[in-house]
């Protein structure tokens, strides 16, 4: 038995195993010299026997004549420990930037060369923290650096937009929360979503046993639509919106706060669940108008139209320099920017 595994010893029974999370290889070894080996995933070591849920098809059992069960127990997993700012009470936007990132590979303008800190937008994300944990709002590929910046060290549960590439390509990330959490990352998103995240990162599904603990990321699905749902203490109100002719997507309303980002229309009866807000934070790619986003002076008349206390503008390009650009914006409207934080009511 590789005592360096994961190892846990309850009375007379020691249980080693190389991944904690799933399909794992169980050894057992008794004091008294029986052994067993266990090919399952281990939900709870009660005082003896050892209790585990099964593999798909297979039964408990014990080698040397032990009596197994087949049945399952509720448990959790011991959890790695972790370091991480507490962020309950407050909503981070994480990145702020197109789907190419602010600067843009390979260009010389002003807002690409400015020293600005605000200008330096990472691909479009936040993240709040409630009072069940930590609720990430897509995973770009710039996550770990954004999570890194901000000190936030878990990540509870995860809500997509949408499948685009630069709201899901950073989902690999999430490998190390299962340690953490010590179970799978819950993952809430529409039925195309699911699709292309099975199908671009479809090495996390395989039916084979994986090489080493931590080796695929361990996720749960969890289907969402338009209908309002609880995740982490907390109701999220989904919201359809339009992403050009071809897509729909996603955005969310969680107590007085809206973000809609990845949109150029909001639905008659999607602008009805946005009444009353403090906080909308609102697409707006660039000045000239896109095939799929609001551009700015668009994305002013919706919050014109819907009248949130503050406005902020996100999924932002290199067109708009932040000082400059607010400078010229109506009263309660700014550009979003990479680390602000919103307090939540």
């Amino acid at each position: 038995m590789n005592l360096a595994w994961w190892q846990h010893m309850n009375g007379g029974l020691i249980v080693a195993y190389s991944d904690p999370i799933n399909r794992s290889t169980v050894t057992c070894s008794r004091r008294n010299g029986r052994d067993c080996h266990l090919s399952y995933r281990t939900l709870l070591l009660a005082n003896s026997p050892l209790i585990c849920k099964p593999a798909q098809g297979q039964k408990a059992w014990f080698l040397e004549g032990n009596v197994g069960v087949d049945h399952a127990v509720s448990g959790k997993k011991d959890k790695k420990p972790f370091v991480s700012e507490d962020i309950q009470g407050e909503m981070i936007l994480l990145g702020t930037g197109t789907s190419v990132g602010v600067p843009m590979i390979g260009c010389g303008c002003d807002v690409c060369q400015s020293d600005s800190p605000e200008n330096k937008r990472t691909r479009t994300s936040a993240i709040l923290g409630l009072p069940g944990g930590n609720l990430l709002i897509d995973t770009p590929p710039d996550l770990r650096g954004q999570l890194l910046r901000e000190q936030i060290g878990v990540v509870d549960s995860v809500l997509f937009t949408h499948e685009h590439a630069d709201h899901i390509f950073g989902l690999d990330d999430l490998r190390l929360f299962q340690f953490y959490l010590g179970h799978a990352v819950p993952l809430y998103c529409e039925e195309t979503v699911e699709r292309r995240i099975r199908a671009s990162f479809d090495y996390a599904f395989r039916s084979d046993r994986p090489t080493h603990a931590g080796s695929t990321p361990q996720l749960e699905f969890h289907r969402i639509s338009t209908e309002p749902f609880e995740v982490l203490g907390t109701t999220v109100i989904p919201i359809r919106l339009k992403h050009g002719p071809r897509f729909e997507v996603l955005g969310f309303r969680i107590g007085d706060i809206a973000y809609c980002t990845d949109t150029n229309e909001i639905p008659p009866e999607s602008l009805a669940l946005l009444e009353g807000l403090d906080v909308l934070i609102l697409d707006a790619l660039r000045r000239s108008s896109h095939v799929t986003h609001f551009s700015l002076e668009e994305a002013i008349e919706v919050a014109r139209q819907v009248r949130p206390g503050t406005t902020l503008f996100t999924h932002l390009s290199h067109d708009l320099d932040h000082q400059a650009t607010n400078q010229g914006l109506p009263e309660g409207m700014a550009l979003a920017y990479d680390g602000q934080r919103i307090p939540l009511h």
